[in-house]
Parts: C-alpha cells; sequence; structure tokens
C-alpha cells in the first residue's frame, strides 16, 4: 500500500439562508475558521490537554492488550479499510488482539448498546469512530471510569469522554480542499446540493460549516441549493441524489458527497441519468469505489486520505496510550511506519495532508 498522508497540517431537506449570513444546512453551529484562499495549510499548536483520563487503569505497559473497534457502522469499504489498518497495526506490534463490532447501519443508539456490552465484558481498550459527539459522550465516559483506555478516529466525541482522537483532517482544510475542488468543476457560480449522512454526524457538521465559511469568502458566487441526509446507505444515497437531480433539473451543476457511500452513488445516479460532463460529483471515497467513474471520464476527481493509515495510526496510539508513552503534553506521536504525527487541538493527532485522485493516478491506489 502506498501511503497517503491525510488532508492536512492540520462529516430537514431545508434550503439555507445565504452562506455568508450562517451556517449551511447539516452544519454545526460552533464558530468557523476558514483558511486564506491561497494559503497552505499548517498545523497549529496543540494547546493544553483537554483529553479524559481512565480511572485506576492498570499498569498495562507491554502487556496484551484486548481491545474492540466500534466504527459508526460495520460492512462498508471505509470502515472495512480503517479495520485492516488498525489490524495491521496490531500485528506489527504482536501484543494487541482487537475486534471490530457494531452495528450496520449508523444509528448512535445501537453503537452506544454495543459500547456498553463490551464495557460490561470486560476489553483494555475501545476504539470508536462517533455517530454522535454528544450522544456517545456519556456510555464513554463509564468506559474511562472502568479503566479502560478509550481512543477516537473519523469523528469525534466530546474530548473529556476520550484520551485521545486520531483526526484524518482538520475542518477548514477539508473545506478547502472540497470546495476547491467543486469550484474547479463547476465554474464559480455554478449551483450544488450536499448528500450528507446525519446532521449530528459531527465530523461532516463541522466539515459543512467550514465549507459555507469557506465559501463565502473564498468563492462567494457559488451557490449552495440544500443537504440532504442518507445515513451512509447505499441505496438511499443514490435515491436523495437522483431526487435532486429530479428536483433541480439543469440548475444543478454539482453534488457533493460527504460520505463514501454517498459519493460513488451520487456517482452512479449521474451515470444513470447520462449527466457525465454536466453535473459534476466531488466528495469523500474510496479510490476503488470511485475508479469506474473517473476512469469512464464521467467524475472527474475524489478526495480522501488513506483510511488504511488512518486505523493504523489509531491502533499504534492505542498501544502507546496504555503503555503510558503518548501522555497529555505530547507535541508529537511516533506512529510506527508513518513517523512522526503531529499532536493538535489539544488532545489530536493528525494524520496529514489532501489529496485529489484524477484519472491521472486514481489506478496507483488499491483501498
Amino acid at each position: 500500500m502506498r501511503t497517503l498522508l491525510a488532508f492536512l497540517v492540520g462529516t430537514s431537506l431545508l434550503t439555507a439562508p445565504a452562506m455568508a449570513q450562517s451556517a449551511w444546512t447539516g452544519g454545526d453551529d460552533q464558530p468557523t475558521n476558514p483558511l486564506a484562499c491561497d494559503a497552505s495549510v499548517t498545523a497549529v499548536p496543540p494547546g493544553d490537554y483537554n483529553g479524559g483520563s481512565p480511572t485506576g487503569a492498570p499498569d498495562r505497559k507491554g502487556k496484551p492488550l484486548k481491545v474492540v473497534d466500534i466504527p459508526k457502522l460495520v460492512g462498508v469499504g471505509y470502515f472495512n479499510s480503517t479495520a485492516s489498518g488498525i489490524q495491521e497495526a496490531a500485528k506489527e506490534l504482536g501484543s494487541m488482539t482487537v475486534t471490530t463490532d457494531g452495528p450496520t447501519k449508523a444509528n448512535i443508539d445501537e453503537q452506544i448498546t454495543f459500547i456498553d456490552n463490551y464495557i460490561t465484558s470486560g476489553v483494555d481498550g475501545i476504539l470508536f469512530a462517533a455517530n454522535d459527539p454528544v450522544a456517545i459522550a456519556p456510555v464513554l465516559k463509564r468506559a474511562l471510569e472502568a479503566g479502560i483506555n478509550v481512543v477516537g478516529y473519523d469523528a469525534d466525541a466530546e474530548a473529556d469522554a476520550r484520551q485521545w482522537f486520531v483526526n484524518q483532517a482538520e475542518p477548514n482544510g477539508v473545506a478547502k480542499s472540497m470546495i476547491d475542488q467543486l469550484a474547479s468543476e463547476i465554474g464559480e457560480e455554478g449551483s450544488f446540493a450536499i448528500v450528507t449522512s446525519t446532521f449530528t454526524t459531527p465530523n461532516q457538521a463541522r466539515w459543512i460549516s467550514e465549507m459555507g465559511a469557506y465559501a463565502a469568502k473564498c468563492h462567494p458566487k457559488i451557490k449552495f441549493l440544500e443537504t440532504v441526509e442518507a445515513q451512509e446507505d447505499n441505496i438511499l444515497s443514490f435515491n436523495q441524489a437522483q431526487t435532486l437531480i429530479n428536483k433541480y433539473g439543469d440548475e444543478l451543476k454539482g453534488i457533493l458527497g460527504m460520505t463514501s457511500v454517498a459519493t460513488p452513488a451520487a456517482s452512479e445516479a449521474v451515470q444513470q441519468n447520462k449527466l457525465c460532463g454536466k453535473v459534476a460529483v466531488v466528495g469523500l471515497a474510496l479510490p476503488n469505489a470511485m475508479k469506474p467513474y473517473v476512469n469512464g471520464d464521467c467524475i472527474k476527481s475524489t478526495i480522501l486520505w488513506s483510511t488504511v493509515d488512518l486505523g493504523y495510526a489509531a491502533g499504534m496510539a492505542m498501544r502507546a496510550v496504555a503503555d503510558g508513552t503518548l501522555k497529555p503534553g505530547d507535541t508529537t506521536f511516533k506512529a510506527g511506519r508513518l513517523g512522526d504525527l503531529q499532536v493538535v487541538n489539544q488532545s489530536q493527532i493528525l494524520l496529514g495532508a489532501p489529496k485529489v485522485f484524477t484519472k491521472a493516478d486514481i489506478n496507483n491506489f488499491d483501498f
């Protein structure tokens, strides 16, 4: 596997008001920090540690670890590949066994139940990707109170509900990459819609807010139409893209896919409607899922970090947390074959810089 660095040094059917006035539908209500229109992305100093701490955790340094990985959902390519990265780390370390388990739909109530069951059954560590940052926090805090090490990746929880979070990209960097690519494909005055997972999915909501702020600053004439939810479900994502195509007709020039499921599903809808070259799809997706559309000249690009590397870094972080070699106050983290990763935002480990896959290089990657 060729290693990629992730996006930075650094996821209602209502029509939103003008971008300069408020967050786009599907965004959160947190402050935004849009990057400069022509600037490269740089990391920020980490600041004081704000993560949680397990209560009465036993000495696990160098000892075998029993870990469960509970992503948003199982059975989709994105989290299959993060799981493979976690297993790569476990095999390399030789002292950690990891089971990936979780709901088959991106349902926060089911995810909480899975975590609660593993707290009861007994594990040394929990890896997670949150469906809802607030709703998941109480059960993760119970894990910490039980002396379990807790590390997040992909989608964070409230900071004090876990120790560390492996961040594939800082939100304002995702926003810049997505909106710059969209504008290059549909023009500065094109109209577009967004297909997301749910309005409460923390990383996607953050990205949408940052995209609105960045677009208002750097692409002020681009027109946002609406955001629709698709639950990270392939059929629903296709149907939502189809609905957008039917609803807006020639006005729709682009679709932003916020999930690894939505982006190829929207591409399939564009292809089936014979709109290749007329409606662009720009979004986050595994290169393998997008190869048919990119190689077939229907879609120009797809954007992502290495999901395998994301899982690998999370697995390495879990071992380091248990050993006490990753601790509050650290500014870098030695992540095996990935080298030194930066600590940012008080208790996050940042994966890297953006990658836009095109027909010129997408076949060089296999994940």
